[in-house]
């Protein structure tokens, strides 16, 4: 099995990341990234306990033993058993790192189990999308993914010069692959990741199948280049201050491809403006990659509850009926993501051989998470209050005897130490108001897309059929014909 440090060793490969006016080639020994990559080197040592190796990895064809992300479930309890995997992973950072290697793995295992859309569109490379997931899956590879074009103009297409000279694109192709060109956003946690795969996601007009391509790129290959955003993680003065920008700062990037050559065997669409669409939508791979998502923030909220209530305990708020209605507010909505999650399991239904969650309960828990996560944020902070600002500077502060025994005297509590008092609440900021923190809210509420385009993902997947025939078959069982002797009709108006 791959361990952490087998996965620090394979950041050291020459990757080009450009932070704060200079490139940065090893991520895992620098001081904007290694907090973060101890995270994700966290998870695959987890699995590799002996006392996790059965819930967290399953066995390959090949006799390695690798993440359960990587299982397409066969059966209801398999789907569940997965889920646990995924769980026992995001405890480990509470949900904070939303693009941990569990996230693409799935993507990779729904496209191979979805090979026969490939096949039937022009353009789709299905033994391509075999190989490649049978490679990254018994190498345990940490994949992140591009799927969105800069913003550009976007009032015009691409090819109508919105974009397009921007976007990634095929530039060159030659026996031995394509060449690409180009930008895509947002690479969250690809600073961090083995491989990246490049992809679109929105709908192709027939005009632009230069942009129409699925392909793995390696991170280190030659014209990849990374440009991060600032490094929460870089700016966090200690672990004490920061407990979670410190740790779980999986940074974004904007990618540039400056005529990267891909070779065909990691190539899964060609100019295929069909197929491209398809491998997202008619077959289940959206929604597979979006059920681990749930199942992340579901651990994230009872994270974010649970601090919740350790603040109201702090403060001696817990038992106010008021504070009682906003912490079974606060229950209710996690309860519900919850909820969702195990539904979308107990609905679900066979693609081909395998058991899927369903993908219209999964479309509305996106449309609700999207709405509730800055609610639980406003939650929290009405909650704390002055607590998270009437705090010491800096964790140096406790190594002065006379600020010390200030510490003392004013960070009271009915439940904890003064000392546990400003931890508690230095975490509370770091979760609800730091730059760590605010990020997080803009990620929950736009990773899986604007509000329109998740709402209508929802629409499509409802089943009206049965909403509407419910009102039909009322509707048909009255009428004129069926009013009372002694009420007679309203005259028509003349």
């Amino acid at each position: 099995m791959r361990s952490g440090s087998d996965y620090l060793r394979a950041l050291d490969d020459g990757r080009c990341i450009f932070l704060n006016g200079g490139r940065i080639s090893n991520v895992a020994e620098h001081g904007a990234f290694r907090g973060a990559a101890r995270s994700v080197a966290n998870l695959y040592d987890f699995q590799a306990r002996p006392e996790n190796v059965e819930r967290s990895t399953f066995e390959t064809p090949t006799g390695a033993r690798v993440s359960r992300a990587w299982q397409m479930p066969t059966s209801y309890g398999e789907l569940v058993q997965r889920r646990e995997a995924l769980v026992a992973w995001a405890e480990l950072h509470h949900g904070f790192m939303g693009r941990s290697p569990d996230h693409v793995a799935s993507t990779i295992a729904c496209m191979a189990a979805s090979a026969e859309v490939y096949r039937r569109h022009e353009g789709g490379r299905a033994d391509a999308v075999l190989d490649y997931y049978a490679y990254a899956r018994d190498q345990d590879l940490y994949l992140s993914y591009v799927i969105i074009d800069p913003q550009g103009d976007r009032s015009k297409a691409a090819s109508e010069g919105g974009n397009g000279e921007v976007a990634v694109r095929i530039v060159d192709e030659d026996p031995g692959g394509v060449t690409i060109r180009g930008a895509k956003m947002l690479g969250t946690g690809a600073a961090l990741s083995d491989e990246v795969l490049v992809t679109t996601l929105r709908p192709l007009g027939a005009d632009e199948a230069r942009f129409a391509f699925t392909a793995a790129v390696p991170i280190a290959a030659a014209g990849v280049k990374l440009m991060s955003r600032r490094s929460y993680e870089q700016a966090a003065t200690s672990a004490f201050d920061y407990p979670l920008s410190s740790r779980f700062d999986e940074n974004d990037a904007l990618l540039y491809f400056d005529d990267v050559k891909v070779p065909w065997d990691r190539i899964f669409v060609h100019r295929g403006v069909a197929a491209q669409l398809a491998q997202w939508h008619e077959a289940p791979v959206h929604a597979f990659q979006n059920y681990q998502a749930e199942i992340r923030l579901m651990v994230k909220l009872r994270f974010l509850i649970g601090l919740a209530h350790k603040i109201t305990e702090t403060i001696g708020t817990s038992n106010m009926p008021s504070v009682r209605q906003t912490l079974g507010e606060l229950a209710a909505d996690c309860s519900m993501i919850e909820a969702f999650v195990y539904g979308m399991e107990a609905k679900g239904s066979f693609y081909g051989p395998y058991f899927m969650p369903d993908r219209g309960l999964l479309y509305a828990a996106q449309v609700h998470g999207q709405a509730l996560y800055p609610r639980v944020i406003q939650a929290l902070r009405e909650l704390s209050g002055g607590g998270v600002i009437m705090l010491p500077s800096s964790v140096e502060d406790f190594g002065d005897p006379e600020i010390a025994r200030l510490i003392g005297r004013t960070q009271h509590s009915p439940a904890f130490s003064s000392d546990e008092r400003v931890q508690l609440f230095k975490l509370a900021w770091d979760a609800i108001g730091s730059e760590f923190a605010s990020r997080h809210v803009q990620y929950e509420t736009f990773y899986s897309g604007p509000r329109h385009v998740v709402a209508g993902m929802s629409y499509r997947t409802f089943d009206w059929a049965c909403a509407t025939g419910a009102v039909e078959r009322f509707f048909q069982s009255y009428g004129l014909a069926e009013r009372a002797p002694d009420a007679p009709l309203m005259a028509a108006a003349s």
